[in-house]
């Protein structure tokens, strides 16, 4: 089986590097915050002190960071270590131009899939995200399928680009059921009637997420991929959104308490 490294080990990549572990890929993870590797490490998996060490003899590289600084770091580190031939998968949220950066950092000799997911932490470790692969998946299409649904989007970019595009609604789409519901609030609705009657319409995903339980997507992340996507197109909607995920103080909690800031008010 190809030999896996595996670099960053937050609350989606841990449980995603523990799949491939359980599938008997040879495992080898690397984490800034190097106690994040211990559990895996226990596991049978090898833990690396550098970028450059875990990639060494890897046949697939797979990054799961937080954003465009942190790939840029990682790669300027890894990079020199990698032997030819080697595949590249991105499964960060970092926008198509950081896959551009990306792609110059490693040469014409490894090949760079852009992968972005959909799906979060409760479905991370159970092989049930959808895997937006963009360039050519198709020498690391087994271990893809061991993450999820594997859904092919074009040449290099069109991965990160997507996730953008279906963050964008998503994010945006929680952001106005919260408001929504501070209408009818102010309107003296009942709250089981207004949820309701949300979630029976054309925001039924949107209301679904802003009250889900065992589910974590930071509102820090939100705002970061929400300014990739304001930071590519004048956005005017969304940039009121980012501001209200901005202002909502939660940076570490899950986007859905940042809907309730929103819905409150007590983000103003």
């Amino acid at each position: 089986m190809q030999k896996i490294a595996f670099l960053g080990l937050g609350r989606m990549g841990a449980p995603m590097a523990r799949r491939l572990l359980g599938a008997g890929h040879p495992l080898t993870v690397w984490n800034r915050t190097a106690a994040k590797a211990a559990p895996l490490a226990a596991e049978g998996a090898s833990a690396a002190d550098s970028p450059a060490g875990a990639v060494r003899d890897a046949d697939v590289v797979i990054t799961m960071l937080t954003g465009p600084e942190a790939l840029a770091a990682v790669a300027d580190a890894a990079a020199p270590a990698l032997r030819p031939r080697t595949h590249w998968i991105d499964m960060s949220t970092v926008g198509p131009a950081a896959v551009q950066g990306l792609a110059a950092r490693l040469g014409p000799e490894v090949t760079l899939v852009d992968a972005p997911v959909m799906g979060s932490t409760d479905r991370a470790g159970t092989g049930g995200l959808r895997i937006l692969a963009g360039g050519g998946a198709d020498g690391v299409a087994e271990v893809l399928g061991r993450l999820g649904e594997v859904v092919r989007t074009g040449p290099p970019g069109t991965g990160a680009a997507l996730k953008l595009v279906l963050n964008a609604a998503a994010v945006g789409g929680v952001a106005l059921v919260a408001e929504s519901l501070r209408l009818a609030d102010a309107l003296g609705l009942d709250d089981t009637l207004a949820r309701g009657a949300l979630a029976d319409g054309p925001l039924a995903g949107a209301v679904a997420r802003s009250f889900a339980e065992g589910a974590h997507f930071g509102t820090a992340l939100a705002v970061k991929d929400l300014a990739l996507a304001t930071g590519t197109a004048r956005l005017p909607a969304l940039q009121a959104v980012l501001e209200q995920y901005r202002t909502a103080g939660v940076p570490d909690a899950d986007i859905s308490a940042a809907a309730a800031q929103i819905r409150t008010g007590s983000n103003v």
